[in-house]
C-alpha cells in the first residue's frame, strides 16, 4: 500500500481464490453463521499508525466496540474489567486501582507516539526516546514478575499475565511483560474492535483502497518460484523464512540462506469456532457484555499452561481465549443467534484435539455452554497449517517472540526486510513488529523498498 501511495505500480499475487490471510471469514458452521477463520479482535488495527493513515472506512471498513473490551472471569463468579477507559477500569481493581493508572497511563495517553517505535524495527532510532526508554524499563521484565511486584491483587496479576499470554511464550521470561502493556494500552487507547461484518472487512478494504491506486491484485495463483513471476523490479515477499528459503534460496547468499534455516518457529494453537442459540451464559455479567473473555483464574494457572505448552506438553486446564463478535456486530448471525470462537495453546504441530478441555474451561465460568452449541467447527495446528503455509505448525505469529527474535527477526541485519538479494524483500510477521493485524511488517518492507530506490 505505501508503494502504491508512492506512485509505484503494485502487483499481489496470492495463492488462494480470496485476500485475506489470518483476515479471513467465512461459514465454518451453518448457513448465515459468519466465523473469523484466524484474527477477531484487532486493538492493534484500531491503534495501527499506518492503517489510521488510510481512507479504510471509503472502501467499507467500520470498527464497532462491543461494551466492555476484555473480561477475566473468577471462581466466585465476578470478573476483572478492561475497558477503552483507563480510569474506570483502574476502579475495578480495588487496591491496584493507582498502581494500575500508573503502570498503564504513560503508555494509553501517549499511545499515538510511542506505537511507531512499538510497532517497528528497533534498529530504529525512536521518534519519542524518553517515552520509548519509559516502556523499556517495564517491557523488559517478565509477565509474572512485573505483576508480581506491581500489583498486590491476585485478580489484577490473573488480568495482565491473561494479556501478556497472547504472546503464546514463556510468561517467566524477560520482555513478556511487553504484550501485557502493548495490549492494555490499545485498549485504553482505541480500544479492542472487531471489524462489521467479519474480519474479511479488513483485507477487502485495503484491498479496494489498494486498487484505487492502479494496484493489481492476482488470486489463485501460487508462486513456486521467482521464476513464476516479473523479477526486474522489488520481489517483497509475505512468506516465514521457510518458505522464503523454498521461493527465492537460489537467488540468496548462502550465509543468508544458513541464517534462515535458524528461524525458531513457536508454539501452535487449536481453535474451535461456534454457531451458538444464545448469547454464552457467564455467570459474571461482565463477561456477557465482553468481547474477548480470558479463562486462567489465577496467574499462576495461565504461567502453567503456558508453560507446559513451551516444554511440548498439552495442559489439562489450558488458558483459552474466547471471542463473541455477534455481542457488537449482529451481522454476524442469523437474528437472535451468536458466533464465538475459542482457542489454546498447544505444541507446535500438534495432532492433539483440544475441544472438550477448552469446552470443560468455558463450562466452569458459563454452566449450561454446551446446549447452547448448534454446531462446531475445529482447526488444529496442522489443519491450520494446512490453510496458510505461514502458520508452520499451527504457529500464527509466523516465529517464536521471545529471546533476541522479538527484536532481530526473521535474522541479525540492520534492515531486517531486505535479504541478501537487493532486489527481494520479506515483509510477513517473521519481521518486525511480528504478529497482528496491523500493517506495519508491509509498511516498514516498503519503506526499505523506497530507501533502496533512492539515488
Amino acid at each position: 500500500m505505501a508503494l502504491a501511495q508512492a506512485g509505484v505500480k503494485v502487483t499481489v499475487i496470492e495463492a488462494a481464490d480470496t485476500v485475506g490471510g489470518g483476515s479471513r471469514t467465512r461459514e465454518l458452521t451453518l448457513p448465515g453463521f459468519r466465523h473469523d477463520v484466524c484474527s477477531a479482535v484487532h486493538p492493534l488495527g484500531a491503534g495501527s499508525p499506518f492503517f489510521q493513515s488510510l481512507p479504510l472506512e471509503q472502501h467499507g471498513l467500520r470498527w464497532v466496540h462491543p461494551d466492555i473490551a476484555m473480561a477475566h472471569p473468577f471462581e466466585d463468579g465476578t470478573a476483572a474489567v478492561l475497558q477503552r477507559s483507563l480510569d474506570e477500569t483502574a476502579r475495578g481493581f480495588g487496591s491496584d486501582s493507582d498502581a494500575y493508572a500508573r503502570l498503564m497511563r504513560p503508555f494509553a495517553e501517549t499511545w499515538y507516539k510511542l506505537a511507531p517505535a512499538i510497532l517497528g524495527p528497533v534498529q530504529r532510532i525512536p521518534r519519542a526516546p524518553l517515552l520509548m526508554a519509559k516502556f523499556g524499563l517495564n517491557a523488559v521484565r517478565s509477565a509474572t514478575g512485573l505483576a508480581s511486584s506491581a500489583f498486590e491483587d491476585e485478580r489484577t496479576r490473573a488480568m495482565f499475565v491473561g494479556l501478556a499470554a497472547h504472546a503464546n511464550i514463556r510468561l517467566d521470561r524477560p520482555f513478556a511483560a511487553s504484550f501485557g502493556l502493548v495490549l492494555g494500552g490499545a485498549a485504553h487507547a482505541g480500544g479492542w474492535p472487531v471489524a462489521e461484518g467479519g474480519s474479511q472487512a479488513i483485507s477487502d478494504a485495503l484491498t479496494k483502497y489498494l486498487c484505487s491506486l492502479n494496484g493489481e491484485v492476482i488470486t489463485g495463483q501460487r508462486v513456486e518460484s521467482l521464476d513464476a513471476i516479473d523479477t526486474s523490479g522489488a520481489v517483497i515477499l509475505d512468506v516465514t523464512p521457510r518458505q522464503l528459503v523454498s521461493i527465492a534460496g537460489p537467488a540468496l547468499t548462502d550465509g543468508y540462506r544458513k541464517s534462515l534455516t535458524k528461524f525458531r518457529y513457536g508454539p501452535g494453537v487449536f481453535k474451535v469456532d461456534y454457531a451458538l442459540d444464545a448469547p454464552i451464559p457467564w455467570t459474571a455479567d461482565a463477561c456477557r457484555r465482553a468481547g474477548t473473555v480470558h479463562i486462567g483464574p489465577t496467574m499462576d494457572d495461565i504461567h502453567l499452561s503456558e508453560l507446559a505448552v513451551a516444554k511440548g506438553r498439552h495442559p489439562e486446564k489450558p488458558y483459552v481465549l474466547v471471542t463473541q463478535p455477534s455481542l457488537a456486530d449482529p451481522t454476524r448471525a442469523p437474528a437472535g443467534k451468536h458466533v464465538a470462537w475459542a482457542y489454546c495453546h498447544v505444541p507446535n504441530g500438534s495432532s492433539e484435539d483440544m475441544t472438550e478441555r477448552i469446552e470443560a474451561q468455558i463450562e466452569r465460568f458459563a454452566p449450561g455452554f454446551r446446549d447452547i452449541v448448534l454446531a462446531r467447527h475445529t482447526m488444529g495446528s496442522q489443519a491450520l497449517s494446512q490453510y496458510n503455509e505461514n502458520y508452520v505448525g499451527g504457529d500464527i505469529a509466523a516465529g517464536a517472540h521471545d529471546g533476541l527474535q522479538l527484536f532481530f527477526r526473521p535474522v541479525l541485519r540492520l534492515s531486517p526486510y531486505r535479504t541478501s538479494n537487493s532486489r527481494i524483500f520479506i515483509c510477513s510477521a517473521s519481521t518486525p513488529p511480528g504478529a497482528g493485524v496491523h500493517g506495519m511488517c508491509g509498511y516498514h518492507a516498503a519503506q526499505a523498498v523506497l530507501h533502496s530506490q533512492q539515488p
